[in-house]
C-alpha cells in the first residue's frame, strides 16, 4: 500500500460537515485538519504550508452571500499566493463561483458533496500542486545552471560595450534578436545575457541545437504550414 501524503485543511462552521469531510479525506491523505472558526487561518497558515484548503464560503448565521468566504479566500492569497483553495456552500450560484474562480479559488463544491466528487475534487487539486512545484524546481534548476555554465561578458573594449548596451537596450523588449557569428565567437553567452537581463529571466529558458535537427523536418513543417495558409477553395456552380 502506497504512503499516503499531502496536507489538506477544511474549515467549516458546521461541525457535521468537519467530521464527514476528515473521515472521508484521511483515507487518502497524510494530513487532514479541520476547525469551525474561520478567525484561526492565520495561525493555521504561519503553522503549515497545506497541499489544498476547503473552505466554506458562509459563517454567519443566516447568511448566504458568500462574501465571507471571498474574504477569507483573498486573506489566504494574500498570506499564501501558492495556496489552492476550494470553496464550499450549500447555496449554489453561478455567479458566485464565478467570482470565487477569478478570485483565485481553483474550484467549487455544493454541500451537501457526493464523496467521489469531492475526492476527484481534491485529487485534481493535488495534481495541479505537483506540476506547479515541478515547474518551480525546473526554473530554479534552470537558473542554477544558467548562473553555473554563463561566463558572463567579459572585455572593456569600445565593441563589447557597444554590445553590452544593445542588450541592455533589447533584452527587456518583446524582440526577436538574431545572433550571428563565427564558433566560439560566444553566440551563446550573448543569448544567456538577454535572457538574464530579459523580463522572463524567472522563466525556463529552452535552448535548441539546430545542428541536431534535421533538415528535412524544416521543409515538412514549412509544407504543412504553407498548406494550412491555402484558402478554401469556393464550391464550383
Amino acid at each position: 500500500m502506497a504512503e499516503k501524503s499531502g496536507n489538506i485543511l477544511v474549515i467549516d462552521d458546521d461541525p457535521d460537515v468537519l467530521t464527514a469531510a476528515q473521515l472521508l479525506l484521511k483515507r487518502h491523505y497524510a494530513l487532514v485538519v479541520a476547525d469551525e472558526n474561520p478567525e484561526r487561518i492565520p495561525d493555521f497558515l504561519r503553522q503549515q504550508s497545506w497541499d489544498v484548503i476547503l473552505l466554506d464560503m458562509n459563517f454567519a448565521i443566516g447568511a448566504n452571500s458568500g462574501a465571507e468566504g471571498l474574504q477569507w479566500l483573498a486573506h489566504i492569497l494574500a498570506q499564501q499566493p501558492s495556496a489552492l483553495v476550494i470553496l464550499m456552500t450549500a447555496y449554489g450560484a453561478v455567479d458566485t463561483a464565478v467570482k470565487a474562480i477569478k478570485q483565485g479559488a481553483i474550484d467549487f463544491v455544493l454541500k451537501p458533496w457526493h464523496n467521489e466528487r469531492l475526492l476527484t475534487t481534491v485529487a485534481a487539486a493535488m495534481r495541479l500542486r505537483a506540476s506547479r512545484q515541478e515547474v518551480q524546481h525546473l526554473k530554479s534548476r534552470e537558473k542554477e545552471m544558467v548562473a553555473t555554465s554563463s561566463t558572463g561578458m567579459v572585455g572593456a573594449s569600445k565593441v563589447m560595450r557597444e554590445l553590452q548596451d544593445s542588450i541592455r537596450r533589447v533584452a527587456p523588449t518583446q524582440a526577436n534578436v538574431l545572433i550571428l557569428g563565427e564558433n566560439g565567437t560566444g553566440k551563446e553567452v550573448v543569448a544567456r545575457e538577454i535572457y538574464q537581463q530579459s523580463k522572463r529571466a524567472d522563466e525556463v529558458l529552452i535552448t535548441v541545437d539546430l545542428g541536431s535537427v534535421a533538415e528535412t523536418l524544416f521543409e515538412s513543417e514549412h509544407t504543412v504550414s504553407r498548406r494550412n495558409r491555402q484558402p478554401a477553395a469556393a464550391p464550383a456552380g
